[in-house]
């Protein structure tokens, strides 16, 4: 079957952008003190539910994977992009990544207790994104938890609006109807931090997270 173009497309921009990625979100949460603390939630969540490990899917150069890991979770890293799971192995060493698809994960079903995407879905046409969510669905043990984060659509009745990313065509999301495809799927939303009007690559985006549950 051949690859979708517009994952080609993420993936060589991505892996052409790799050691620049690298070093210039080398401490993400530093400056983040609320991000900080729904992620710390999220690890809290799962290690209680004792599900199975955190899978960070869109894992980049690896560095949130790295902030799980020490958190004292069971984690491991998973991206489109070679260039990228290069530099997180380079920069993590003795975690584990891996390069594959958030379309079609080499995961067992039922087999991880968390899922943390954080701008992982931006760059996946609208039409497809339900995709992204039956596989994150398929891999989550009953009594796990998802995390996303993206960037929101100024009207929430919009489900998606386009806009020009550094690296590729991305999409900003409805925060209401991504909650209302996980809970299609059994995963229903726990809680919401939204930044609005948070300088999102200067663009001043709204900033969402998203933590939802799958029960047991």
């Amino acid at each position: 079957m051949t690859e979708a173009g517009f994952l080609e497309t993420t993936r060589d921009a991505y892996t052409a952008r790799a050691a620049e990625y690298s070093g210039v979100f080398r401490d993400p949460l530093a400056e983040q003190p609320l991000d900080r603390a729904l992620i710390d939630t999220f690890t809290d969540l799962v290690k209680a539910a004792d599900a199975g490990p955190i899978a960070d899917l869109g894992c980049g150069p690896g560095h949130y994977t790295a902030y799980l890991h020490a958190r004292g979770v069971p984690v491991f890293g998973i991206d489109l992009s070679p260039g990228m799971i290069e530099q997180a192995r380079k920069e993590h060493a003795g975690l584990r990544f891996e390069v594959g698809s958030m379309f079609a994960l080499d995961l067992a079903d039922a087999g991880v207790g968390g899922v943390f995407s954080h701008y992982s879905i931006i760059h996946t046409p609208p039409e497809r994104v339900h995709e992204l969510f039956d596989e994150f669905a398929r891999i989550l043990a009953p009594g796990g938890y998802v995390l996303l984060s993206f960037s929101a659509t100024d009207d929430p009745s919009r489900f998606a609006e386009p806009y020009d990313h550094a690296v590729s065509l991305a999409y900003r999301w409805s925060t209401d109807m991504i909650s209302a495809m996980l809970r299609q799927r059994g995963i229903v939303e726990t809680a919401r931090l939204i930044f609005p009007g948070e300088q999102d690559l200067r663009r001043g985006f709204p900033r969402v997270f998203l933590l939802a549950g799958k029960a047991r």
